[in-house]
């Protein structure tokens, strides 16, 4: 099974200009991306997809492979269907956010295995526990919850389940998704939908098709980057966990 993974890397950022070009100890954060996702073993080939001529720069000055791609998409999954046209021969897309430095490679690769088990599955994500209440009510964690096969029965800004006693754990969802090449071409081809609108969650459109998603829990823990804060905070752990 032919695997690409894609880090698609907008310059535009409202909270953090230039996100994609913040420095991490000595490089930017999309070649730090890049570096991990390089790490891990199942991908054929890892790929930078941008909008920008910048970023594109800084990928292959350090070596990694940059894929230039239209300025109108009007979301990620349409980005990387445009990358996805562009590889005819790959059987599996893997897409890693591009502001997520510390990405865990052996998780790329526990996302791919069900795929390797199931020729039918369309398409996989990942959760994480969520143990602070104050996390669980921060509607910018999205929410998951699965059924007994681990497929997703729901995603949501809001707090899922209902915090009975026996409502059981919380799940964040964490952005990284794999994808078969046809069913994500099919797939950016849909019109958004009601729910997906609704909570402003792309995945919510597969859902509503009537398209399962696994959804691979992870002990994993993940500091993406949205703001100086949290750029400071990934540069202060690059440096205690000698990745500098």
């Amino acid at each position: 099974m032919r695997t690409l993974c894609v880090i698609p890397a907008r310059y535009a950022s409202t909270r953090l200009p230039g996100k994609p070009l913040a420095d991490i100890c000595g490089k930017p954060m999309i070649c730090r991306v890049l570096e991990r996702a390089r790490c891990a073993r199942k991908p054929d080939k890892v790929i930078v997809a941008t909008d920008d001529e910048r970023i594109c720069d800084a990928v292959r000055a350090e070596g990694g492979e940059a894929l230039m791609t239209r300025t109108d998409h009007l979301t990620g999954t349409d980005r990387l269907a445009e990358v996805a046209e562009a590889y005819p021969a790959v059987d599996l897309i893997v897409n890693v956010q591009g502001d997520e430095p510390l990405i865990e490679p052996s998780l790329i690769d526990d996302l791919i295995a069900p795929f390797e088990m199931d020729e039918n599955l369309p398409m996989a994500t990942v959760m994480t526990r969520m143990e602070d209440a104050e996390e669980q009510l921060d509607p910018n964690n999205v929410k998951v919850v699965v059924d007994k096969l681990g497929y997703a029965l729901y995603f949501s800004r809001s707090l899922v389940p209902y915090p009975r006693a026996a409502a059981g754990p919380v799940y964040k969802h964490i952005g990284i998704y794999a994808y078969r090449r046809d069913f994500l071409l099919r797939y950016a081809r849909l019109e958004p939908t009601p729910l997906e609108k609704a909570e402003s969650l792309e995945q919510l459109r597969a859902l509503e098709n009537g398209c399962g998603i696994r959804v691979l829990e992870t002990d994993c823990r993940f500091v993406g980057v949205d703001t100086a804060e949290d750029l400071a905070l990934v540069n202060k752990l690059y440096r205690e966990m000698g990745l500098a």
